[in-house]
């Protein structure tokens, strides 16, 4: 059983800062990308960056203001968003592939959703 726990979310005002974290536990015996992505009322969940061994990629609407960062000895993955815009409002998602055992596939584990709210 794998579990992904969020922290970090909350109600911030326009040029604000916020720093999401996501815990992975479990039966874990390795991961290979962590990252976030987000799902605002009425659109659909989108990217906004992963994090795969040095390499990181984001979503064009966020770059130069999120930073994704990763720990891999604790198994957690961070987003650091500054600059925040009413338009990143949205739920956010953790999300990281991973195996439970060295021959197992890799799959896909999600996790519950942190509320972002920019506004004034």
């Amino acid at each position: 059983q794998v579990q992904l726990v969020e922290s970090g979310g909350g109600l911030v005002q326009p040029g604000g800062s916020l720093r999401l974290s996501c815990a992975a536990s479990g039966s874990i015996s390795s991961i290979y990308t962590m990252g976030w992505y987000r799902q605002a009322p009425g659109k659909q969940r989108e990217l906004v960056a992963t994090i795969t061994g040095g390499f990181s990629n984001y979503v064009d609407s966020v770059q130069g203001r999120f930073t994704v960062s990763r720990d891999n000895t604790r198994n957690t993955v961070h987003l650091q968003m500054n600059s925040l815009k009413p338009e990143d409002t949205a739920v956010y998602y953790c999300n990281a592939r991973i195996r439970t055992t060295s021959w197992d596939t890799w799959r896909d584990y999600w996790g519950q959703g942190t509320q972002v709210t920019v506004s004034s």
